[in-house]
């Protein structure tokens, strides 16, 4: 089935491919990976299962409240008297309402009914992952970029969705309930103003108030100059140089491609051919936006420094770039096609069929094009699968909202094992064969064969890893396949199985080949610490690198201590273990770059330390739990906001309690032996009291980052098994007695 609505199907599907956005406007792209329905729709009350329920396992007790496995576990932690000394030196908790037993076996069984009815008939879940405008607005602006004829319908629903998240101060927001972003207000304004909004219309009039008083359109991002340029409305000159020739660059030049995150690399390549060839824009309707900008739009000027970046090294990278404009007409004509050919057999060799160039919009729409300024007829292979890819990011609605939006990418291997880990901890055997049919599904998908990009750095270990998406083989992450693996060995565990060895066994492998120096992890690759580059004109954003984190860095140790090793018997668990303990806050916190913010770092981190065998008395993870306590909302839940991200550190942000950010900080204090302090019974009690009539929870707010400061996610999955599980865990350790949890994560 290719449409889905919450109300009818899971909030998630599998891609199918289909026609061209570009047939009548009676019809929209059946390629969309997702047609959904709002989050407040119910999923469940007139939803026929997606597949019939695989035989049930047998019974088991939930891996919180034992450890059946003959395989070493970490080392045992301090007992319950240790978690009350711990409680008792914490902020005196608000009275608590202690959850029932029945009350919490319905709001268990009625999130497990919901979770199991949206998974796939091949045994995975996805679900929606959206940003902000920018997304939307930018595949409206490809449309028209290439020429082609617009679907009407998907451009009315697009525009709806875009309207809907307008601010009421005109401007549109980065997550929501943010502050107005001028680069997306003007991406957005644009894209509405190209469907056929009328700009004296109240919201476009609202909208440019809003930009003008931001400083106008000139103060738009990289990104968005780009997208100005390549439509006329400002000089390249208002665009950093980034020549082609950079392809050419030895691998020990400071600015080498691979020195440079995967997502900016896949981003930059196809924009250095873009740059080389300044296309303009078809734009049949010759629409501009030349009325946001406070100055006329070519007197454009070069970006100013930005708050990340250091004077010293933004002065020498303007400099440079001044440089790269006097000679950029002096290079070699064979050079450059030399280089345009290194460009182009790079986006072809990582095109990754209908996935795209690394999965994600932005590299697969300047693949598009890269491909169309060099010539390449529409129906050229590349070119054609190049942008049907981008039409399986579309989510169609077909409820009462009646919009449809792009997402930035898909999350089918992250949403099928964090949806297993909920539904393993659960311990009922329904739910524990669901999970080992997402387990199943994901098996295949281990890239065994294919050397990524990661490769420059670590040429002797061999692949294991998985990736985020369908199919992204060059960048496998070793979050995605941390979690994997702490999924599927603890299936091992309940099933006596064995397998999955062999795919544990090799991911381990290359998880371990991926651990930095400093014995962290980054996602996607180790060392990429060139902290320089951040400095050059083009990196406004401070986002070109992929430096080890504390989120991930603790997913990959609790990998490595759920599987035996600890600081005693393994160096990459030691290393690991010491990175973790020198990230950590003076406030007990720690800083979360994939999930918002110091309530997930503290969560992933509290999860690692409990596995590597620290004692709920260890005073670092007495004083993380002290400050998740200090920071649960008078309602009992937890929230932080996205300008906790700021560049002027000041730490945690509160904000509206949500269900994944309740859920992440309940699951930390489980991990730190306080089960039963008064402040998790309230958790509880508040997830209990807001599940909704449909088994799950409602959650409008941004939870996660793409980029800090830039670029923010809300992951629909989010709200779904993350409270299962918190909800699940607390169930598990009360009816076992012990305040112990005796898995990774």
């Amino acid at each position: 089935m290719n449409d889905l609505t919450d109300s009818t199907t899971p909030d998630g599907a599998t891609p199918n491919a289909a026609p061209s956005p570009a047939a009548g406007a009676a019809n929209l792209p059946a390629t969309s990976a997702v047609t959904a329905a709002q989050d407040a729709t119910p999923i469940v009350a007139d939803h026929a299962p997606a597949a019939p329920a695989a035989p049930a396992a047998p019974a088991a007790p939930a891996a919180t409240a034992a450890t059946p496995t003959p395989t070493p576990t970490p080392t045992p932690v301090a007992a319950e008297a240790t978690t009350q000394a711990a409680a008792a030196t914490a902020a005196a908790p608000v009275a608590a309402k202690l959850p029932s037993p029945a009350e919490l076996d319905t709001a268990v069984t009625r999130a497990t009914d919901a979770l199991l009815a949206a998974q796939q008939a091949d045994g995975h879940w996805v679900y929606e992952l959206e940003a902000d405008a920018t997304i939307p607005a930018e595949y409206v602006l490809l449309v028209h970029y290439l020429g082609e004829t617009p679907n009407a319908e998907l451009e009315r629903r697009i525009g709806r969705y875009l309207r809907r998240i307008q601010l009421p101060g005109g401007g549109w927001p980065l997550f929501t309930d943010g502050a107005p972003d001028v680069s997306a207000s003007v991406k957005a304004y644009f894209a509405l103003k190209m469907i056929g909004d009328d700009v004296e219309a109240e919201h476009m009039v609202r909208a440019r108030q809003a930009i003008h008083a931001m400083g106008g359109a000139e103060m738009s991002n990289v990104f968005t100059r780009i997208q100005l340029a390549l439509f006329g409305v400002v000089p390249w000159f208002a665009v950093p140089m980034m020549p082609v020739e950079i392809m050419l660059l030895p691998q020990w030049f400071p600015f080498h491609l691979s020195k440079v995150s995967y997502w900016a690399r896949t981003v930059i390549v196809p924009l250095l051919v873009l740059n080389a060839k300044r296309p303009l824009a078809k734009n049949p309707l010759g629409v501009r936006v030349d009325e946001l900008f406070v100055n006329p739009p070519v007197n454009t000027g070069l970006l100013p420094k930005q708050g990340h970046q250091s004077t010293g090294w933004f002065l020498l990278f303007r400099g440079v770039d001044g440089l790269l404009r006097l000679i950029d007409g002096l290079f070699p004509r064979y050079s450059r096609e030399r280089a345009i050919r290194q460009a182009v057999q790079f986006v072809d060799e990582r095109l990754n069929g209908e996935d795209g160039l690394g999965a994600i919009y932005p590299a697969m729409a300047n693949s598009v094009m890269m491909y169309a300024a060099l010539g390449y007829p529409e129906d050229h292979p590349n070119r054609a699968i190049a942008r049907r890819s981008l039409d399986k990011l579309l989510v169609i609605k077909d409820d009462e909202s009646d919009e449809a939006y792009c997402q930035p990418c898909l999350s089918p291997v992250w949403d099928t094992t964090l949806a297993a880990h909920a539904l393993l901890e659960t311990g009922e055997p329904r739910a524990e064969a669901a999970a080992l049919r997402g387990l199943e599904w994901l098996r295949p998908l281990q890239i065994l064969d294919v050397r990524g990009d990661w490769i420059s750095r670590r040429p002797h270990v061999r692949p294991g890893g998985w990736a985020f998406q369908y199919a992204n083989p060059h960048y496998p992450d070793v979050d995605d396949t941390a979690v994997v693996v702490l999924a599927m060995d603890r299936a091992a565990r309940l099933t006596q199985s064995d397998v999955d060895r062999d795919a544990i066994a090799r991911a381990r492998e290359w998880v371990v080949g991926m651990q930095s120096s400093d014995g962290g992890w980054g996602a996607f690759e180790p060392e990429n610490t060139h902290h320089y580059l951040n400095n050059i004109p083009f990196s406004d954003h401070g986002a070109l690198l992929d430096p080890p984190t504390a989120d991930v860095s603790g997913r990959c140790l609790s990998m490595l201590a759920q599987l035996g090793e600890t600081n005693v018997n393994s160096q990459p668990a030691q290393r690991a273990l010491d990175y973790l303990l020198a990230e950590q806050e003076a406030d007990g916190s720690w800083y979360g770059r994939w999930g918002m913010n110091y309530i997930y770092g503290t969560w992933s981190a509290l999860g690692a330390l409990n596995a590597a065998g620290l004692g709920h008395d260890d005073p670092r993870v007495k004083r993380a739990a002290q400050w998740l306590l200090s920071i649960q909302n008078p309602d009992g839940g937890w929230g932080e906001d996205g300008t906790s991200y700021k560049l002027d550190y000041r730490g945690y942000e509160p904000a509206t309690s949500t269900a994944s950010q309740t859920a992440w900080a309940l699951l930390g204090l489980m991990a730190a032996g306080e089960v039963d302090h008064a402040a998790v019974a309230r958790g509880i009690d508040w997830l209990i009291a807001e599940q909704k009539t449909h088994g799950l929870w409602d959650e409008t707010r941004f939870t996660a980052t793409g980029f800090p400061r830039v670029f923010y996610l809300r992951y629909h999955g989010y709200r779904k098994f993350f409270p299962l599980w918190a909800l699940a865990r607390y169930r598990g350790l009360k009816r076992a007695g012990t305040t112990r949890v005796t898995v990774g994560m």
